[in-house]
């Protein structure tokens, strides 16, 4: 069985893993994939090429990358998804249905973007998903604060700020 919250052993060979540095997401056309990010979250625009751009989370990031393959019609699944956090998901709703883009009919707040990748929102204060409080401000984020739920959870494992 993985301990999978012990401390590393020396003795192990096997890197730990930390956290994620990005996603990369598949998208049909730049323009067109940073005009329907950007007409549903606030992100600063970490840098872009021709057939690329990066979208900038303070110390994360999701990369766009134009391929031919990247379709709508491309063959999707209901498990394969990735998880946005932001500060206020209640915002969310409203800026899909400003922009008449169909949520999926499951618990939660999802939805698919223009090329089939499925797109999971979160709100900040309700997960484990800590960013660093210098990171925080660097975003103008400072008042981003956690629940009781989530802070509990993060006691679990000896994680909450107040746990150290």
């Amino acid at each position: 069985m993985l301990e999978t919250d012990a401390p590393r052993d020396d003795d192990d060979d096997r890197a730990r893993l930390v956290g994620l540095n990005h996603v990369a997401l598949e998208v049909g056309d730049i323009d067109d994939a940073l005009d329907f990010y950007g007409s549903l979250f606030a992100f600063d625009l970490r840098s872009r090429s021709e057939t690329k751009a990066f979208l900038d989370m303070g110390d994360q990031f999701i990369a766009l990358a134009e391929t031919d393959a990247a379709t709508a019609s491309a063959e999707t699944d209901d498990a394969r998804h990735f998880g946005l956090v932001v500060d206020d998901a209640a915002l969310v709703p409203d800026r899909l249905e400003v922009l008449d883009i169909d949520r999926l009919d499951v618990p939660g707040l999802e939805f698919r973007d223009p090329w089939g990748n499925r797109v999971q929102v979160v709100d900040y204060e309700e997960i484990q998903f800590t960013k660093a409080a210098h990171v925080l401000e660097g975003m103008g984020l400072e008042g981003l604060e956690k629940s009781d739920d989530a802070l509990a959870e993060l006691s679990e494992k000896g994680l909450a700020p107040d746990s150290r």
